[in-house]
């Protein structure tokens, strides 16, 4: 059974997301948090896979929240809505595993909560769109008035250091592809896309699947 945990400060909309996961089979919600304090806790206490955090919480947010958890061996799924939060590039910059809309439909967000307990990074397509382009687009945008991630020119030079295979696995991330989908374009298995992109990540001295993608659409776009 995948374990997650659910941090949603608004009681309607956490119900409904405890609802949707313990409706899989193969997912169980192991506790609840109103706001980023008690979700802190409530992950060290029950150390879960998943956990599936709101952004905007009462004491302490999500981000701060994400940043407490950061080697804790649970994955960090951010709730954000489709207008970005600022506050997802101090979640990006922590290392979370993923970003979700909260009007994601059920299945979708079963089906998140798996991809990120194999060890995956799940980030809603429009998201992504919104993350690239605030990241990397002329003068910044919100990311400047956020605490936005340092931008990875130190991994853009690290390039030369990947395989040619390597490139390949990344160029998928940058498209958002899962390992599997990684695994059937380039005609090897799962575990080895797997591999690729966890060498990857440590030889750009990069933190997220997340943080590869946008190292992918600023430094291999037209490579």
């Amino acid at each position: 059974m995948i374990r997650v945990v659910v941090a949603e400060d608004q009681w309607a909309v956490r119900s409904g997301l405890v609802m949707i996961l313990d409706g899989a089979p193969d997912v169980t919600v192991v506790a609840e948090a109103s706001d980023g304090e008690e979700a802190v806790a409530a992950v060290r206490r029950t150390r879960p896979d998943v956990a599936l955090m709101d952004v905007r919480m009462p004491r302490k947010d999500g981000i701060a929240a994400t940043r407490e958890l950061a080697g804790s061996g649970t994955d960090v799924l951010v709730l954000t809505t489709f207008d970005l939060d600022e506050y997802v590039f101090g979640a990006l910059r922590a290392g979370a595993a993923g970003f979700l809309l909260k009007n994601i439909e059920a299945d979708d967000l079963v089906e998140a909560v798996r991809v990120v307990a194999r060890g995956e990074g799940m980030i809603a397509p429009a998201v992504t769109r919104r993350l690239i382009a605030e990241f990397a687009g002329p003068g910044g945008g919100r990311a400047e008035r956020a605490e936005r991630p340092a931008r990875p020119q130190a991994a853009a030079e690290a390039l030369e250091q990947l395989t040619a295979r390597e490139r390949e696995v990344l160029r998928c991330v940058g498209e958002g592809l899962s390992n599997r989908q990684i695994s059937r374009r380039l005609g090897i298995t799962e575990t080895t896309a797997k591999t690729h992109v966890s060498r990857i990540l440590a030889k750009l001295d990069l933190r997220s699947r997340v943080q590869a993608a946008i190292v992918a659409q600023e430094s291999l776009s037209g490579r």
